[in-house]
């Protein structure tokens, strides 16, 4: 058989061992150009600016007739 603990481990000492699996939120933040929320260092996916340029052009949806 395999060696089995001698006591159990506390709630804490699992937490403080697992302390960096968590979530991370995103940072983001706004578009100089459209005001939207985006990641930093990325291209804006409402506008398509980056740096104050145009890198992609964004297609305008479809209207439904």
């Amino acid at each position: 058989m395999a060696p089995l603990p001698k006591k159990k481990c506390a709630k804490a000492r699992q937490g403080e061992r697992r302390s960096h699996l968590r979530k991370i939120t995103a940072n983001l933040q706004t578009c100089p150009q459209c005001h939207s929320p985006k990641l930093s260092h990325v291209v804006c996916p409402s506008c398509g600016t980056y740096a104050g340029r145009e890198v992609i052009k964004i297609k305008s949806p479809k209207k439904k007739e």
